[in-house]
């Protein structure tokens, strides 16, 4: 239900505020995005579907590694795994009735997970996984599409013509639609008031944002997004170590110029 009224906000607002192409993705496109996404975060291996990263609080699951919280735990990060399980049920995907019934991640840490980790119950939901990328793709997809006014209406008045002309030119750009439905899955909107380090973000907003406006828009927006993640690791408190992640994210970026 919340993802189809952000669906359906987003058609709106683009057509009553944007007077441009609505952004759609096809169901091609999507199971196509949605397996190189697949790749960018696991190797499109089964394996890495369910992982639970060293120094992190939470498991992240599927082809998008979406976040799960044990219960009584949150952090600065937005959850996304619960929405994924509705968007799931919503389509018709049966999910093993202990998976439908959680509400919230049923390992409390990271060593209950890896102890567990070639346990029937975590097979049954890498099968479950595994058998669903095509819908996991739809749900990163919807993401993208109703994430235009949600990054509008958070961003500061004088950034918001930036923020809507660069979204487009790189949409219209060939191969523009993986960099972006990659990137807000992967790092999100920008929105968030918690996901900032010293009050600098690094979601698809600040990325847009910070693009040149000249060249290729595929080449600006891969070099913005290595200067807001640069930024971030940066700005990051260093018990978190963040620094060993920027070479795989840079390869990542390397992918969206096509």
């Amino acid at each position: 239900m919340i993802l189809r009224f952000l669906s359906a906000a987003f058609l709106v607002f683009a057509a009553a505020t944007l007077a441009a192409s609505e952004i759609r993705v096809s169901d091609a496109e999507a199971d196509r995005i949605g397996k190189q996404i697949w790749r960018n975060e696991c190797a499109g291996t089964r394996d890495g579907l369910t992982a639970w990263n060293k120094g992190e609080d939470f498991p992240s699951l599927g082809i998008g590694h979406f976040i799960w919280y044990p219960a009584g735990q949150r952090g600065p990060f937005k959850e996304s795994f619960p929405s994924l399980k509705d968007y799931l049920q919503s389509q018709g995907v049966r999910l093993p009735g202990w998976l439908a019934a959680a509400k919230a991640c049923p390992w409390p840490d990271r060593a209950s997970f890896m102890a567990d980790f070639r346990s029937p119950r975590m097979e049954e939901l890498r099968s479950l996984l595994a058998s669903t990328v095509g819908q996991q793709a739809r749900f990163a997809a919807l993401r993208l599409e109703a994430a235009l006014p949600q990054m509008l209406a958070a961003a500061p008045a004088n950034e918001r013509d930036k923020i809507r002309r660069n979204f487009y030119r790189v949409a219209n750009a060939p191969g523009g639609l993986y960099p972006l439905m990659d990137y807000v899955n992967f790092k999100g909107e920008g929105t968030s008031p918690t996901e900032r380090y010293q009050g600098e973000g690094w979601g698809l907003a600040q990325v847009l944002a910070g693009m040149s406006d000249t060249g290729s828009p595929t080449a600006a927006f891969a070099k913005s997004a290595d200067r807001v993640l640069t930024r971030r690791v940066e700005l990051s408190p260093p018990a978190r170590g963040e620094k060993r992640w920027l070479p795989g994210w840079r390869n990542r970026l390397a992918t969206y110029v096509p």
